[in-house]
């Protein structure tokens, strides 16, 4: 079930950026070298990609992978919590920087940004 909500997730991120840039799924194709009928497929949430496929049609779309996932995991991690508009924004910013780093880099700022949020409620 679980795997079904995030194809069709994906799935609809995927339709969504390829029509904002006026794409067809043969557009798609050609760049990237996968099947009309998978891209279908997987705009349909009946296939789940593997990462490797989603950077190639990241790259299609000239898109960061991260960016399929940014603002949605985003929203989701901070509902509940009582953040501004301007935290939300800063929180964004810090993860779509954090994707494109090296596990221990990310950790590291992760420290970092523990350490300044103790500080300030001190």
């Amino acid at each position: 079930m679980a795997t079904s909500s995030i194809s069709m997730n994906i799935g609809t991120t995927i339709r969504g950026y390829r029509l904002q840039k006026g794409m067809s799924q043969g557009d798609i194709e050609k760049k990237t070298g996968l099947l009309r009928c998978y891209l279908s497929r997987v705009e349909n949430g009946h296939t789940v990609p593997s990462l490797e496929t989603l950077q190639k049609i990241a790259r299609a779309l000239d898109l960061q992978l991260s960016e399929f996932f940014a603002e949605e995991a985003v929203s989701k991690e901070m509902t509940g919590l009582n953040l501004n508009e301007e935290e939300i924004r800063f929180l964004t910013q810090v993860q779509r920087y954090s994707a494109h780093l090296s596990e221990s880099d990310r950790r590291l700022l992760l420290a970092m940004v523990r350490k300044f949020a103790q500080t300030s409620l001190s």
